[in-house]
C-alpha cells in the first residue's frame, strides 16, 4: 500500500481539523458545566442573566451572605441550588409583605 505525499498530507489536515474541533467542544463544555459536590456551578453571567440583576446587587448579596458562593482560581461560581433558594427565599420574603 503506497501513499503519495499529497494524499497523506490532505489526510493528516482532516484528521488534525477533526481533532480541533472536538477540543473546542470539550473546552466548551468544560467551560459550561463546573461542577462541586455533584452539582452545576454557575458563574457571574450565569446568574446574573437568571436573576435578571446588576453586577453590584450580585456583589451585594455575595457581600451580606444572601448568596452563598465558592472561589476557584480566584472566580466567583455558585451552586445551582444555592441560586434556587435565594430566589424561593426572596419570593417568600415578598410574599409575607405583601400579604402584611
Amino acid at each position: 500500500m503506497n501513499i503519495d505525499k499529497m494524499e497523506f498530507v490532505a489526510w493528516m489536515e482532516r484528521i488534525l481539523t477533526r481533532l480541533d474541533i472536538l477540543a473546542e467542544q470539550l473546552r466548551s463544555s468544560d467551560k459550561r458545566y463546573h461542577l462541586i459536590d455533584g452539582e452545576e456551578l454557575l458563574d457571574n453571567q450565569d446568574v446574573l442573566q437568571i436573576l435578571k440583576i446588576s453586577s453590584r446587587s450580585l456583589q451585594r448579596y455575595r457581600a451580606s451572605g444572601k448568596l452563598p458562593y465558592y472561589r476557584m482560581s480566584g472566580k466567583p461560581y455558585y451552586k445551582l441550588s444555592d441560586v434556587h433558594q435565594f430566589i424561593r427565599d426572596g419570593l417568600s420574603h415578598s410574599v409575607g409583605k405583601a400579604s402584611t
